[in-house]
Order: C-alpha cells, then structure tokens, then sequence
C-alpha cells in the first residue's frame, strides 16, 4: 500500500530534476555588464556644487556667471541672425521679455546650459552608467559606459544623446543627437542641430571635480570652443525637491535678473 503513493511521488520528483537543465538551457540569456573595479574605474561619485566666479556681477546673475562670455568663438551669419533674436529677450524693459527663453516654458535647457542653472548634482555610477542626477527639475543624465554606440534612432532630443569611456582618471562624455531648441547660455547664444559636445569629467582632489568641455557646431560657430567649470564637493548637502511648474513664472526672479544684465 505504501508503493502504491511513493511510486506517482518518486516519479515526479524525477520529472522536476530531470527537465531542470532543459530549462535553462532554453531560458534566454541575460546580457552581463562587468562591473567597475576600483583598480580600472575612477570614482566621481558625490554631490557637487558649481564653485563660485570672480567678477561674476558683471555678466551674470549674483556671483554665478550664466553665458561664456569671451569662450565662445565667432558666429556664423546663421547663428549670427538668430543670435539677434535671443539676445534680445534679455534686454527688454520688461522681465515679460525674458521668459521667452525656453528654460522658463519648463523646457529642458540642453547641455552644457544645464551646468550654469546653478544647481546641485549628485554623481551616481553603478556598472555601465554614469548617473547625473540634477536638482534643477530633476533632470537625470545617463552617461552609458558599456562600449554601445550613440543612438541615432532616438534624436532629435533636448539633452542629446550620451556614451562615455574612461581615459585613465578622466570620464570623456560624447553627446550628440541634438535638437536646436536650446540655448548655450543666458545671453542668447544658439546652437543647430549639427552641436556635438565633448566633455572631460576629472577628480582633481577629493573635493573638487573639472569639467572641461569642447562645443564643435560648424553651422554655428566658426570654429570648436569650449571652457572648463569646477565643482566643489557638498557631502552635507542632499538633492532637493524642484518642479518648474511651480515656480514657471519666475518674475521676481528675472526682474533681478534683467536689473543686473543692464548693469
């Protein structure tokens, strides 16, 4: 009577442990990222804080300069002509004129634009990414490091799209895949669907972080330009809350603003 129940039991045990290879060998396979090491992967991590600028009330907004000023290298008739038109929302007598700038319809500002909103971001790698997640509307910026290629199916986009590789203790960011609705800077300066931008992320000490960038838009500038920004490290700092909805407006802010650029 006993066999009668462990034979059916005994017969199913061997039906699981014998299909078990058959399952994984038809199970797809999943794609292995390795994972950074510390002898091969420099470490960016931490939340930075773009470091204050000498003369800064002169062509910005408090002691933050928002445009590139003398980095920047000549027009182009195109860029030019439409440098006349963006230039001119920020000297308009009423802050009204301001807010045509895309940043305050909530648009994304675009690289490198995002470095001069004067915002915290904190720097997140996990294997194949390098996560920049910025306060400024929460905007988050995936710098892939896995070897893919730049993905040409998804652009025109606001932020471009980026792939990375590491240069011995140097991150080099490639973006491309551009759409032409940004602004480089707070005075005006624009840019075509053709702007390819290069940066070189650096630890230079534990606090403080370059990045220096190289801006290559033939449509638009006569020749490549570029700057370097520093960052100094605010480990007692967090990411705060921002949603451009709220604060969409920004009148008060840009009557300052307009005040300080007519200086």
């Amino acid at each position: 009577m006993h066999d009668i129940f462990r034979r059916p039991v005994l017969a199913l045990i061997a039906i699981l442990v014998f299909s078990l290879p058959t399952y994984s060998q038809t199970a797809e396979p999943q794609a292995v990222i390795p994972a950074p090491t510390a002898d091969s992967t420099p470490d960016l991590s931490g939340l930075w804080m773009r470091l204050r600028d000498k003369g800064a009330t002169t062509r910005g907004y408090g002691s933050y300069i928002l445009d590139f000023g003398n980095a920047v290298s000549p027009m182009t008739s195109w860029a030019a002509t439409k440098f006349k038109t963006t230039n001119a929302m920020y000297h308009g007598a009423d802050a009204k004129t301001v807010l045509s700038d895309p940043i305050f319809q909530c648009y994304p500002p675009g690289v490198p634009r995002i470095y001069l909103m004067n915002f915290p971001v904190q720097i997140v790698q996990i294997p194949g990414q390098v996560l920049m997640l910025f306060e400024y509307d929460h905007f988050i910026r995936r710098i892939y490091t896995d070897g893919r290629p730049h993905d040409r199916d998804q652009g025109p986009l606001w932020m471009g799209d980026t792939v990375g590789k590491w240069e011995g203790d140097t991150l080099v960011a490639d973006t491309a895949s551009f759409n032409d609705k940004t602004l480089l800077d707070r005075v005006g300066h624009p840019h075509s669907d053709a702007l390819h931008v290069i940066e070189r992320l650096r630890r230079t000490d534990r606090d403080t972080l370059e990045i220096e960038f190289i801006l290559d838009d033939a449509k638009a500038y006569t020749k490549p330009w570029g700057t370097k920004l520093v960052f100094q490290q605010r480990s007692d700092w967090k990411v705060m809350e921002n949603v451009c909805e709220d604060n969409a407006g920004f009148e008060d802010f840009n009557k300052k603003a307009v005040q300080g650029l007519k200086k």
